[in-house]
C-alpha cells in the first residue's frame, strides 16, 4: 500500500523507490501484487506517466487516509513514552494557583527536570487576556466544547472568621445574624454577596454587607486574617489558615454546600503532549482528594 501511494504521489515507480530504498522493478512488483490480491488494475502505466484507474483513484484515497492514521498511531505511542520536556505555559485563578499550585509544583519540577514552566495567574480566562496556554485549571461549568476536560476534584465555600473578629462581634449562630455583621466578598462576581442557606422551607439566600470588599480572593482573606470581618470563600482558599486556627468556620449547620468542580483544561486535538500529560495526572494525583480540606484544628 505505501509503495502504490507514493508511487502516484512520485508520479513514478523510479522516485518513489529512491523514497524506500528500494529498486524501480522491487516497487513495481510491490504494486502488481497489490494489484493481484485485489483483483483489479489500479495504475496505468506508461513510459512517461502513472495513470489512475478508477478503482485506483478510490483505492488511492483510502490508502493515503489509512497511512496517515498508522503514521499517528505510532506516532502517538512514541509521544506517550517519551520524558516530558519543553516549555509548558499553565493558567490557573488566583486562588488555586497561589495557595495550592505554586507550592506543590516543585515535587513537579523535581519528578520532571525536562519541563520549563510558565504560570499565569489571573482570574480572568486566559482568551480574554489575549493568551495561549498548554493547560488551565478552571471552576465551574465549562462552555468551550472544543477544549478536553479533566476532573480533578470539587471545590466548595466556607463561611469563616478570624478568632479575633468573634470575639469582639461575636459568633453569628443563624443566617440572619450576619445581617449584624460586617460581611467581606469578592466584588467581581455579584452572586457572592448572596450567601445561601438551608431553612424548612428550603434554600433561603442572605444578601451580606460590609464596609470593605475586594476584586480577588486573596485580598478578602488578608482582611479576614486582619479581624476585618465574617467572608465566604473557596476551601482552597481559606484551607490553610482553618488548619492552622487563623480562621474559624461558623454556621456550618444550615450553610448550603455548593460543589464546584475544578478541572484541568487543554486544547483539544489528536496528540496530547507528554508534558501536559505529566501535568494534568500531577493534578489529579496532587489535588483530587482536596487536601486543603483536612485535618481542621478545632
Amino acid at each position: 500500500m505505501q509503495a502504490f501511494v507514493l508511487a502516484v504521489d512520485c508520479g513514478g515507480f523510479s522516485a518513489a523507490a529512491r523514497e524506500l530504498a528500494l529498486t524501480p522493478s522491487a516497487l513495481s512488483k510491490l504494486v502488481s501484487r497489490l494489484e493481484d490480491r485485489l483483483g483489479v488494475r489500479l495504475l496505468s502505466r506508461t513510459t512517461r506517466r502513472l495513470q489512475l484507474t478508477t478503482e485506483g483513484e478510490t483505492f488511492y484515497l483510502r490508502s493515503k487516509s489509512i497511512l496517515a492514521a498508522l503514521d499517528e498511531a505510532e506516532a502517538e505511542v512514541i509521544e506517550s513514552s517519551a520524558s516530558p520536556r519543553g516549555l509548558l505555559r499553565v493558567h490557573c485563578g488566583t486562588s488555586f494557583g497561589s495557595y495550592q499550585l505554586a507550592p506543590a509544583l516543585p515535587r513537579f519540577l523535581a519528578k520532571h527536570p525536562g519541563v520549563d514552566l510558565e504560570l499565569s495567574i489571573s482570574d480572568l480566562p486566559p482568551e480574554m487576556m489575549g493568551e495561549d496556554f498548554d493547560l488551565a485549571v478552571r471552576k465551574g461549568n465549562l462552555e468551550d466544547s472544543s477544549l478536553i476536560a479533566r476532573r480533578i476534584c470539587d471545590v466548595g465555600r466556607i463561611i469563616c472568621a478570624s478568632p479575633a473578629y468573634l470575639e469582639k462581634h461575636g459568633t453569628p449562630r443563624k443566617p440572619e445574624d450576619l445581617l449584624l455583621h460586617n460581611c467581606l466578598w469578592i466584588t467581581r462576581l455579584p452572586a457572592l454577596r448572596r450567601w445561601p442557606f438551608i431553612t424548612r422551607d428550603g434554600v433561603r439566600t442572605i444578601n451580606v454587607n460590609g464596609n470593605v470588599a475586594a476584586n480577588n480572593a486573596g485580598t478578602v482573606l488578608q482582611l479576614a486574617l486582619a479581624g476585618v470581618g465574617v467572608t465566604r470563600l473557596t476551601d482552597l482558599t481559606v484551607g490553610a489558615a482553618l488548619r492552622s486556627g487563623e480562621l474559624v468556620q461558623i454556621l456550618t449547620d444550615c450553610q448550603h454546600v455548593e460543589p464546584i468542580p475544578l478541572y484541568a483544561i487543554y486544547p483539544g486535538g489528536r496528540h496530547v503532549a507528554p508534558k501536559v500529560r505529566a501535568m494534568v495526572d500531577f493534578l489529579v494525583e496532587e489535588f483530587g482528594r482536596a487536601p486543603w480540606r483536612l485535618p481542621v484544628k478545632r
